[in-house]
């Protein structure tokens, strides 16, 4: 292998909104999840909330200026 290509293999933080951080190798520093393994309803057994309603919300918006541009377009 060539010498000096590789990204350095360094200790890595993995931190959840939960609270729940471990330690692994990563070529990045520290990493940020909103949800892992200690939170996901898949491995806790339990339904949990996700607030989706943001992306939505931001959808909508967006979804309503479009038809408030082409209803101005046919009015003038």
């Amino acid at each position: 292998m060539k010498e000096k290509i590789h990204p350095t293999y360094v200790a890595a933080q993995v931190s959840c909104v939960c609270g729940a951080v471990f330690v692994t190798r990563s070529t990045i520093g520290n990493i940020k999840l909103e949800i892992c393994s200690e939170c996901h309803p898949f491995f806790t057994g339990r339904q949990k909330m996700i607030d989706t309603a943001g992306r939505i919300d931001r959808f909508n918006q967006r979804f309503q200026r479009s038809k408030d541009i082409r209803a101005s377009k046919q009015n003038s």
